[in-house]
């Protein structure tokens, strides 16, 4: 079976590689179903951790190792005798890894698609459900002023879930054609460069009921918290192993800063609500569309000029 799997080079560097020997999943059993993968969706930031050994990757002497994607549309193929909600022919986005097949209990991270959902679009519910859950946890209420920090994948869709919520919406990022993407969305009331002194000149002076860091670039939590309002929230969702902050900065704002931990079924559920309805669109920000025996390819990217990707789905 085939799937992609994280090795180490002999220059010492990483890649994710398709490899044709993968483990099967085996017949499901109880309530499992089995699926076939049609699309799968890289996650770029937990994927590119992996590849430069930050603070979710596996160890060099546990590799080669799979895991590190969640973003898997599957058609299913064969249910255990417990199943009483899937049939075989659904087409279900799952949160399970780039693998040719998979099992997955039917009350697992899953949603069945609706005929509305383009099941290549749902190939980066994974990263769309990670905004959603980061906008719940940090509870935007109607009118707040929010800024998003960083307009990668998660970027683009906390922006439109936070429109959807009430919240104004001010995003930021030194990626000039991220930013491009963002207007083409035309959800936002500002979109920002802070490519330079950009965020001294546009932000810095700005005041925000709650900011969400998509970026984690070392040393600005202090600057994020500054453009807080008092009693503001801050959020923290970019892979890192430690966080560092001036004490008497926070304590000054009274910050309230919180952490988010993946996604719910619900906060998926609700995504793909959103998105069967046109008030979340994922076609803007889809800007590979492959094969999956192209992956070492853009794994490299990834790795190496990341700023030149943004939404990659394969084709199986």
């Amino acid at each position: 079976m085939r799937a992609i799997v994280t090795r180490l080079l002999p220059d010492n560097q990483r890649e994710k590689a398709l490899v044709a020997d993968f483990p099967e999943p085996g017949e499901p059993r109880g309530n499992e179903i089995l699926c076939k993968t049609v699309f799968t969706g890289i996650t770029n930031g937990t994927e590119r951790n992996q590849l430069i050994r930050g603070n979710y990757a596996p160890r060099d002497e546990d590799l080669p190792a799979a895991g590190g994607g969640y973003q898997n549309v599957g058609r299913v193929i064969h249910t255990g005798p417990e199943v009483t909600q899937l049939n075989i022919g659904d087409l279900i986005y799952a949160s399970c890894d780039h693998v040719e097949q998979f099992k997955i209990p039917e009350t697992g991270l899953l949603v069945k698609l609706p005929p509305e959902v383009e099941p290549a679009h749902a190939a980066l519910f994974g990263m769309g459900s990670v905004a959603m859950h980061a906008c719940r946890r940090i509870d935007l209420k109607i009118g707040e002023e929010l800024l998003i920090v960083g307009q990668g994948c998660i970027g683009l869709f906390a922006a439109q879930i936070a429109q959807v919520l009430g919240a104004k919406v001010t995003v930021c990022d030194i990626n000039a054609s991220r930013l491009q993407v963002a207007r083409q969305i035309n959800v936002t009331e500002r979109i920002v460069n802070t490519n330079g002194d950009g965020w001294q000149k546009e932000v810095a002076k700005a005041k925000f009921d709650a900011v969400i860091d998509l970026a984690g670039v070392p040393n600005m939590v202090d600057e994020m918290i500054k453009v807080c309002k008092h009693r503001g929230r801050l959020i923290l969702i970019a892979g890192r192993f430690k966080v560092d902050y001036t004490f008497n900065v926070g304590q000054g704002h009274e910050i309230g800063i919180f952490q988010s931990s993946h996604f719910t079924r619900d906060d998926l559920e609700n995504l793909c609500r959103l998105v069967a309805r046109g008030l979340v669109r994922v076609s803007p920000f889809i800007r590979h569309q492959v094969k999956v025996d192209q992956a070492s390819q853009i794994y490299s990217q990834l790795r190496d000029e990341p700023g030149k990707l943004l939404g990659t789905v394969f084709i199986w």
